[in-house]
């Protein structure tokens, strides 16, 4: 499943963003009024509040699976917590409308948290089972706990505020609150913890890389799912002013989770214009339900063909057709400045007696080595002795089984790969990870708002500055708002070290930066990192074009099946018998 990037952020994309703004605006005054002017049936009117309520609760999907690409089933159960609070404390205990509803999105939230907190760990079906076991255990304590629910049957005479007392007022209010909702939603995208939803939800491990805080941004995304469900659920029970098990069932659900789907999960208007058509599609195929099975028959068809050619749902089509290509900036672009951190510390990396095994295997076995601060050190062996492994433990991504990594003579050895970014290591992959449904400016300010910029402002208009200083250091500034997946292979790993950059680190760690470029490429690279290392950056590269190590690297570490073999300058080290038996396959 796809998911609709953001527009990127650029000088004509903000003032694209400030007509949106404005239209959105109207478009919900505009609605707001007609609900509580235009008169309607009751029928229709019940309509109208059960898509306007649903649609509060679709646009939490919009949050924890279109942004952070986590799986919820149990939006429903959120829902029923909502709707129970009003309906329960406005009738057993008199309590004002607006008092239950906010307690009502309260233990929703904290439901959510707490739900996410033991279980967002896990992922995939293995999250998917857990959601859809809470949506069960909550259905069962609802008809069960007569004494607190009243069972199956339900809680009526729910109450709504004065003000809004009459259907319509109650409508119009409804849809000031969607209008709201999807407003916070769709900005929501563009915000620090946006970002970072959608960071985790392209790639966990860059995400991790670049400093966020995979766990605990999945957790927010979470919680504030469940916050709008438990909204939805509110207005709903005040809507129709009676509320059962049965209507919070484990199949609610599945029809949430459908509607986001089909208008679009990446964006709240799409979430609203999914619920609209599950909900009218019934009621304008009612006629054909004198047919047995002619209705459901066109109804399935229908939406299983919107989810199979429209795979961003019908408002990603939409805005697929109507998407402008961007504008770059004319400003002319500041020059990139690296700082790295300076404690004093002799050295800006050092590691003792690193290893980790997987079970049997010893991956790394008592690895020692520094990296002088400012210099540009080496890491080589042959396929299999470590190199990768060893990097991988240092920035985090694995703990290691005994050793200990200091970074500007901080001890980093505890901490998980989203502080040791922080503490001052940034670093490219093997295999490139980008976040491939951003712009690679959107890709580099990830890397720019964390990490080591102590000297950098938070503001997002400065971490774009330097996130196209970054881009225009690796001479890619002028496509900086282009999506990552239109660039070339070699383009995208430049994507990668700009990201890294943006951080500024005191340390950068390369993984096989120059693997699948070509010659003319693998010279550009050469020179890019000549410049790096110009600025006093230091500079930890693992490679295997020996050109390339020899040519900027002036120290080299040497593994073999896990241990170091040499240490020392690159010209003495390419020399020893066993550097060349073990690498270079001499006899």
């Amino acid at each position: 499943m796809s998911v609709e990037p953001a527009a990127p952020p650029t000088l004509s994309g903000l003032s694209r963003s400030t007509v949106g703004q404005g239209l959105y605006a109207m478009a919900a005054v505009v609605a707001v009024i007609c609900a509580a002017t235009v008169r309607t049936d009751g029928y229709v009117a019940n309509i109208l509040m059960q898509a306007v309520t649903y649609a509060i609760a679709v646009c939490g999907l919009s949050v924890v699976l279109g942004l952070c690409g986590q799986i919820n089933l149990a939006q429903a159960a959120f829902f029923a917590l909502g709707a129970y609070a009003v309906g329960l404390g406005t009738v057993d205990y008199d309590i004002p409308f607006f008092i239950c509803l906010a307690g009502g999105m309260g233990v929703a939230f904290a439901a959510g948290g707490l739900l996410g907190l033991s279980t967002l760990r896990l992922g995939g079906h293995y999250l998917a089972m857990v959601t859809i076991s809470f949506q069960q255990i909550l259905t069962v304590v609802l008809i069960n706990a007569i004494q607190i629910t009243n069972g199956p049957d339900g809680v009526s005479g729910i109450k709504r505020p004065d003000l809004f007392a009459s259907s319509q007022a109650y409508l119009a209010l409804a849809v000031a609150a969607l209008a709201i909702t999807g407003y916070l939603v769709w900005r929501l995208a563009g915000t620090r913890l946006g970002r970072a939803m959608r960071a985790v939800r392209d790639n966990e491990i860059a995400a991790s890389a670049a400093g966020v805080d995979v766990y605990r941004t999945k957790v927010a995304a979470f919680a504030i799912c469940a916050l709008l469900g438990g909204l939805g659920g509110g207005l709903f029970a005040g809507g129709f002013a009676y509320v059962s098990p049965d209507q919070f069932a484990f199949s609610d659900s599945i029809v949430f989770l459908t509607m986001a789907l089909l208008g679009g999960v990446a964006s709240p208007v799409g979430s609203t214009i999914g619920t609209g058509l599950l909900i009218l599609i019934p009621e304008w195929l009612r006629f054909l339900k004198s047919v047995p099975g002619l209705y459901l028959a066109i109804y399935g068809l229908a939406v299983i063909l919107i989810v199979v050619f429209m795979a961003d749902g019908i408002w990603g089509f939409i805005a697929r057709l109507f998407r402008r290509p961007a504008i770059a900036p004319s400003s002319p672009i500041a020059p990139l400045v690296l700082k790295p951190a300076d404690s004093g510390a002799p050295a800006a990396l050092e590691v003792r007696g690193l290893a980790k095994y997987f079970g049997g295997l010893k991956a790394v076995d008592g690895v020692d080595f520094t990296v002088r601060r400012g210099a540009v050190h080496a890491l080589i062996g042959p396929n299999g002795s470590g190199k990768t492994t060893t990097l991988n433990v240092v920035s985090g991504l694995y703990r290691p089984t005994a050793g200990r990594i200091f970074v500007d003579g901080v001890d980093v050895t505890a901490l998980s790969a989203h502080k040791r970014t922080i503490a001052g290591l940034g670093r490219t992959f093997q295999n490139i990870r980008l976040f491939r449904s951003m712009t690679a400016l959107e890709n580099v300010v990830i890397g720019a708002e964390r990490g080591g910029n102590t000297q950098v402002g938070r503001g997002h208009p400065t971490l774009q500055e330097r996130a196209r200083a970054a881009l225009d250091f690796v001479g890619l500034g002028a496509r900086s708002d282009d999506l990552v997946t239109r660039f070339s292979y070699g383009h995208q790993r430049l994507i990668e070290i700009a990201r890294a950059l943006a951080s500024n680190p005191t340390v950068l760690l390369l993984d096989e930066p120059a693997a699948g470029l070509n010659s003319s490429e693998k010279k550009s690279l050469h020179d890019l990192l000549e410049r790096i290392a110009a600025q006093g950056l230091t500079i930890l590269i693992i490679d295997h074009d020996m050109t390339l190590v020899a040519g900027v690297a002036q120290h080299l570490t040497v593994l073999n099946f896990g241990r170091r073999i040499a240490d020392g300058d690159t010209l003495d080290v390419l020399r020893q018998p066993d550097v060349i038996a073990a690498y270079l396959g001499a006899e």
